[in-house]
């Protein structure tokens, strides 16, 4: 009997679970910018948020070694094993291929043994500096969705900085500094991710957590990506609502995972010791087998598919947006203001797609829509093309072969917020929003919005669970 019932409960968790499972990935997701439901005037597009998936960006990248002929080889040189001075008997030579070790092996397939990986020319010319750049271009603006990993070959150096650009390597920001030193090294104190909080994610630190010198067991370096989610959407990133909402209100947050190129600027070395070994110079160089940058192309929410061509990433636009980051709307559809795409509200996003131009009503309509006359539309400047909407005016818009022209539809005038279109004439709002096409939170009009309103949150539990809670709760205790 026990054993029965046991399975009985073990069967309801299994679709319990099955049930719970989807709820993340849903909210995570945004993978369809567009879809056909069924209302009692037929077949209609439903349009919502997009976005493309993430991925492995360090398969269309270019990278750029500063200065030049920093890697080794050319001449052919030695150099010491990792962790012994002593064995200098390793030979880097650019003619060999066995012996080559040029900057594309920081990208290819590991898993080999021996590792492939790139190499610096060693620290010969002490006590110059020996510094590196290593720059790495999208040509385009990407998201961060992962961690970024280095993996070095030779002892982590001593000191790093990774920087970031936003203009295509016009202008660079520091993004972490990595030193066994800090305050030594870049006068700042040393702290972790760990020590930062939701009010001061956007900090730039620097830590000694990378930064061991030259040992056999610590090669990697990261810049935390996730740890950064978790302030917002919990230790597991579950809460991804959190997440989106602050990334849909914050400009600086969404910017601050956004990048065009990466800099990684090694300054000194793994050392190992307080004094540089002038005797054996040749222990002292920079080696990475492997760099991981994880993200998705930034189309502003307003495409699924990014494609690489010609050596160039380009958004597929949806929506009437078109532009490499569809930062913009097509001729002819600017009848509002470009607007990126929304990830609220939870799960589908509001699409903000463009709409018919005004300059465009006089011509015969491409998808058989009716647009309202200028004159109706409260424009005072013919040009303007955010033409403010009045109940008042819609009844008398005038537009040849029609009587009235659509308030909403579910193709071009799509409603915001979650809205449906009701006969062509209003939007039925969500309890949260008004407006003429639920572009408003009805907070704002009573003046009452703040963190504590609740406009726009996730629903604290699942019903599935508490289903769940309640049948356990019936059940007797297991004894086996």
């Amino acid at each position: 009997m026990y054993l029965s019932r046991f399975l009985s409960i073990h069967a309801l968790w299994v679709t319990v679970s099955s049930v719970m499972q989807p709820y993340p990935l849903v909210w995570g997701h945004y993978d369809v910018c567009k879809t056909q439901i069924y209302t009692e005037e037929g077949k209609v597009w439903d349009y919502m948020a997009c976005q493309p998936e993430s991925t492995d960006m360090t398969k269309y990248l270019k990278v750029k070694l500063d200065p030049p002929d920093i890697t080794c080889g050319d001449p052919p040189e030695s150099f010491c094993a990792m962790g012994n001075p002593y064995m200098c008997n390793n030979e880097c030579d650019a003619s060999t291929p066995e012996l080559a070790h040029p900057p594309e092996l920081m990208f290819d397939f590991e898993g080999r043994h021996p590792s492939t990986f790139w190499q610096s020319a060693t620290w010969k010319e002490y006590p110059k500096p020996l510094q590196v750049n290593i720059t790495l271009s999208w040509s385009k603006t990407i998201e961060l969705t992962d961690n970024i990993v280095i993996t070095f070959e030779s002892g982590r150096p001593d000191q790093m900085i990774l920087e970031k650009s936003l203009d295509y390597g016009r202008t660079w920001q520091p993004y972490q500094y990595y030193a066994t030193d800090c305050l030594d090294a870049f006068h700042m104190d040393p702290k972790s991710v760990k020590d930062l909080s939701q009010h001061s994610v956007l900090e730039i630190i620097c830590t000694e957590e990378y930064s061991t010198g030259y040992s056999t067991n610590s090669k990697i370096i990261h810049f935390e990506i996730k740890d950064r989610f978790a302030f917002f959407a919990g230790p597991r990133l579950r809460n991804m609502a959190s997440l989106y909402g602050q990334l849909d209100t914050t400009k600086k947050l969404r910017d601050f995972f956004t990048v065009t190129d990466l800099r990684i600027r090694l300054l000194r070395p793994a050392v190992g010791e307080i004094f540089v070994d002038e005797l054996h110079l040749a222990r002292y160089f920079y080696a990475i087998s492997d760099i991981k940058v994880r993200g998705r192309c930034k189309c502003n929410l307003h495409a699924t598919v990014c494609v690489y061509d010609n050596s160039k990433l380009t958004c597929e636009c949806e929506h009437n947006t078109t532009g490499p980051d569809c930062g913009k709307c097509k001729k002819n559809y600017q009848g509002r203001p470009w607007s990126p795409g929304s990830y609220l509200p939870i799960p589908k996003g509001t699409a903000n797609t463009c709409i018919p131009s005004i300059s465009s009503i006089g011509t015969p309509p491409k998808f058989n829509r009716i647009w309202p006359n200028i004159s109706s539309l409260e424009v005072s400047n013919p040009k303007q093309v955010a033409p403010k909407l009045a109940l008042s005016t819609v009844s008398s818009v005038q537009v040849a072969n029609h009587k009235r022209a659509n308030v909403c539809d579910n193709e071009l005038l799509h409603c915001q917020n979650g809205g449906t279109c009701h006969n062509n004439v209003r939007c039925l709002c969500p309890a949260a929003y008004t407006g003429i096409l639920c572009e408003k939170l009805r907070c704002e009009e009573a003046g009452s919005c703040g963190s504590d309103s609740g406009q726009g949150a996730p629903p604290r539990g699942s019903p599935a669970l508490l289903l769940l809670t309640m049948l356990l709760g019936t059940a007797s205790p297991l004894v086996f």
